[in-house]
């Protein structure tokens, strides 16, 4: 007779051996490790070839692979034209980013707009130099991150603020960074960590996981290359521990991991693929 326990091994083997992935053992299946799921790209990765080609370009951009897009400006566009073409081409929007403009416009019909595109976040992008030149300016933000944050969750969205290295520069004894954190609602206002630019500003992503857990529902995911200049890579090409840092991924919050290369060496596209094509392999 059969042991019982080889006839298991047997049959359980032979049960796999139908599957569509490849057996290499037991326990090697059961240590597989995660993968991301959705892949998404920032779209001002590849903001010169959407001038010139929208919708082609959106279409490049989801026979590579991508899922998720997040948008940098619509491109004069109706965001209900933009939507219809998504849904063709099996795309989600997540998000997109808002600046300075925002201020000097409807607030609600923005967010309105965003709605109808799809969006459950809205992103500020960027704070000019001449808005961040003390302490105070950024308590002002501050201030209006919650107001807008507030705005927004009325209307079922999600406000954040995407970081860039400045705001890791001390001014007047404290971290900027810190003083949002702090000094805003963290139900009104959640960040998308861009993982280059924190770590050009020699800080531990992992850290801010650490002291403000679940603060962290996107992520930008942009590599830095080996050279005294720190320069945009491809992702994988670079020096950033991706796998590390995916690996907190769940303390963060993290839900969304949007590819962004703001200099390409050659075709955006082209660099846009190879970073896909590393993190659809990456486990962690």
């Amino acid at each position: 007779m059969i042991h019982r326990r080889a006839f298991l091994q047997h049959t359980t083997l032979a049960a796999l051996s139908g599957l569509s992935f490849p057996v290499r053992s037991w326990a090697g299946i059961l240590s597989a490790g995660r993968k991301l799921g959705k892949i998404g790209l920032q779209l001002y990765t590849v903001r010169d070839a959407l001038k010139e080609d929208f919708e082609g370009t959106l279409a490049a951009v989801a026979e590579i692979g991508y899922r998720e897009v997040e948008f940098a400006g619509w491109f004069g566009r109706e965001p209900r034209e933009i939507r219809a073409l998504l849904d063709r081409l099996h795309l989600d929007a997540p998000a997109s980013h808002i600046n300075t403009e925002f201020l000097q416009s409807d607030w609600m019909q923005t967010i309105e707009q965003a709605k109808e595109l799809g969006n459950r976040y809205l992103i500020w992008a960027y704070l000019s130099p001449d808005q961040r030149r003390s302490l105070d300016d950024y308590k002002k933000f501050a201030e209006l991150f919650n107001r807008v944050g507030e705005a927004c969750r009325k209307a079922g969205i999600q406000f954040g603020y995407h970081n860039h290295d400045f705001e890791f520069q001390p001014l007047s004894g404290k971290i900027p960074y810190h003083l949002l954190l702090e000094e805003t609602d963290p139900d009104l206002v959640k960040m998308e960590m861009d993982l280059y630019w924190i770590t050009k500003a020699n800080r531990d992503p992992l850290e801010y996981f650490e002291n403000y857990p679940g603060r962290f529902p996107l992520l930008h995911v942009k590599d830095m290359d080996d050279t005294p200049k720190r320069f945009f890579t491809e992702v994988g090409r670079g020096i950033i521990d991706f796998k590390n840092i995916f690996a907190h991924a769940a303390q963060a919050g993290a839900k969304h991991f949007f590819v962004e290369q703001d200099r390409t060496p050659g075709p955006a596209l082209k660099s846009a693929r190879i970073s896909f094509d590393y993190l659809r392999q990456l486990e962690f």
